[in-house]
């Protein structure tokens, strides 16, 4: 490839990456308090039209040029465990509860809270009715998992737009969790970021990290330490790919209501504003829709201080 083929090509790329950093679609609408139980965070359009991060953002930013959206539900450095909720209408995020509490995760030296930005893809689902030839494990009935490595900070709520490196599949109490890694198309890194190899070429002992970290957050509450698949061994992007459109023609079966029963039996909410071919469709003027709150922000309630206590976990692996 000449100097001017090459520099013609880079030049397309800066310019097209441009396009989404200007790109804000969508914002939030804040009900209530973080930290508390009645928090949630719906997205919306520039419009002020609610949509469901689970059925309504389009999986993919740009198909040709394989950028993806991912939706932000955990920043990095924090530890409350927030998540889409897959049950409520229109899919809003919220904080994990176990046994009437919120959950945190702890932080198990030398991480603190989340080290990525950890969110998941809008518009896929991992099939709790389908086992996986490799992993020998069903899925575990989530969008699929994302961990974006940039070096920008997310917020709660922020829709990202990505280009996947590769994927790890951690086995979460007998299903398959898979775990993509990408990148920002903004982060500063990203043009050398294109493959799972480049990720420990330019930020070594991430992967590594990533792996210490989805293997024993979970002993400080008194379970066992995670197992992967693979060894733990993290897949390319080719392979990462195949999942990802795996799990969004599950998504495609799922919301087209072709398996109704699995909707009732896994209580999953199909409600949508912009899928007016599926069972799930609701217009802005239907009870459904109206019944969303408006934007009740406070500012966030006090943490418990044992949340920022350390943890020095003893593992083999490690």
């Amino acid at each position: 490839m000449g100097f001017q083929t090459a520099f013609r090509r880079l030049s397309l790329q800066n310019r097209h990456l441009l396009q989404f950093r200007t790109m804000s679609q969508y914002t939030t609408r804040q009900i209530g308090a973080a930290n508390t139980l009645e928090n949630r965070i719906f997205i919306e359009k520039n419009d002020h039209t609610v949509v469901s991060p689970f059925h309504d953002i389009p999986l993919f930013a740009d198909a040709n040029n394989g950028i993806l959206n991912m939706i932000v539900e955990v920043p990095r450095w924090t530890n409350a465990k927030m998540e889409i909720s897959k049950e409520e209408p229109f899919n809003p995020i919220k904080q994990d509860i176990k046994k009437g509490r919120l959950r945190y995760v702890r932080n198990c030296f030398p991480h603190h809270g989340y080290i990525w930005n950890y969110g998941a893809f809008p518009q896929t689902w991992e099939d709790p009715q389908q086992q996986h030839p490799e992993t020998k494990a069903k899925g575990d009935n989530d969008p699929l998992d994302v961990c974006e490595i940039g070096e920008q900070v997310g917020y709660v709520g922020q829709v990202k737009q990505v280009k996947v490196l590769g994927i790890m599949a951690l086995l979460d109490e007998g299903e398959t969790d898979w775990k993509v890694i990408v990148v920002d198309v903004n982060d500063p890194l990203a043009s050398k970021l294109n493959d799972i190899e480049d990720v420990e070429n330019n930020l070594p002992g991430l992967i590594r990290a990533t792996n210490e970290w989805f293997r024993i957050y979970k002993i400080p509450d008194g379970k066992p330490e995670n197992q992967f698949a693979f060894s733990g061994e993290a897949k390319n992007k080719k392979y990462a790919t195949e999942i990802i459109h795996e799990c969004h023609e599950a998504w495609r079966r799922l919301v087209s209501g072709q398996s109704p029963a699995k909707t009732a039996s896994y209580d999953l909410s199909i409600a949508n504003t912009s899928l007016p071919d599926t069972p799930g469709y609701v217009t802005k003027s239907d009870p459904a829709y109206q019944s969303i709150p408006l934007d009740s922000r406070k500012p966030p309630a006090p943490i418990e201080p044992a949340i920022s206590k350390w943890f020095y976990i003893a593992s083999a692996q490690v």
